[in-house]
């Protein structure tokens, strides 16, 4: 990933807070089309999509909707990510991944999915680990990421908040950070001074890990296609 940590707004809901995410220095802004508090409709999900300025990903996340639906949504809105939250198969998750620009694979930290050799069926895809309840916005102990045989990069969520994700950073080393109820005001509402905090919060924690980089390096660019699917 280089010398950046890559964070993720999800759960957004109106094109006001994408923006706002974007303009704190999100990388990324998560879109629910799942049954959910916080799920959009497609055409707040394109209009968000046409808002944002291009460096910020588009990312759409389901849950054990079909394969040729979830395709068919992505492209047709123009995300750039796809995430998939539910029970999909390995299969199924390849059969995705070819057809839409990028992939996120969740599991939960306790998902035996994430023991190899199971979890290169999945293919090259970028992976989050969530709570042992997925999506619930509970923290889990960090401790159990140890029983796990993830041996490449991966997004951390699951109960963060501005108060806690610089310990998280500091803690479990991730490569990204993703982020949902942690920062809102009510479900389906940003929390304007929440989201600036857990960003900056997050990245302050990553530079004190890095204070002894070569200040004269070229700052690293995020790169989505860097190695997602690792050696696992």
């Amino acid at each position: 990933m280089g010398s950046e940590l890559f964070v993720k707004i999800c759960g957004v809901t109106t094109e006001a807070d994408a923006l706002h995410a974007a303009a704190m220095g999100a990388d990324a802004v998560g879109m629910v089309f799942a049954a959910s508090s916080r799920r959009v409709t497609r055409g707040v999900a394109r209009d968000i999509v046409r808002r944002l300025p291009p460096e910020v990903l588009t990312v759409g996340v389901f849950r054990d909707e079909s394969r040729e639906r979830v395709v068919e949504i992505a492209n047709t809105i123009g995300l750039r990510v796809v995430q998939l939250h539910g029970h999909e198969s390995p299969e199924d998750t390849r059969w995705v991944a070819e057809r839409v620009p990028n992939v996120i694979r969740a599991f939960s930290v306790k998902d035996p999915a994430l023991q190899r050799p199971r979890l290169v069926d999945y293919g090259p895809v970028r992976l989050l680990i969530d709570s042992p309840l997925p999506g619930s916005g509970e923290a889990f102990d960090w401790q159990l990421l140890g029983e796990v045989s993830v041996d490449r990069g991966f997004l951390l969520a699951g109960g963060l908040t501005p108060d806690n994700v610089g310990h998280a950073v500091s803690s479990v080393e991730p490569w990204g950070v993703d982020v949902s109820s942690g920062v809102e005001a009510s479900p389906g509402t940003k929390d304007s001074v929440k989201v600036q905090r857990f960003i900056a919060n997050a990245r302050a924690a990553h530079a004190a890990m890095h204070v002894d980089d070569d200040p004269d390096a070229p700052d690293a660019v995020y790169d989505w296609s860097e190695d997602p699917g690792g050696s696992a």
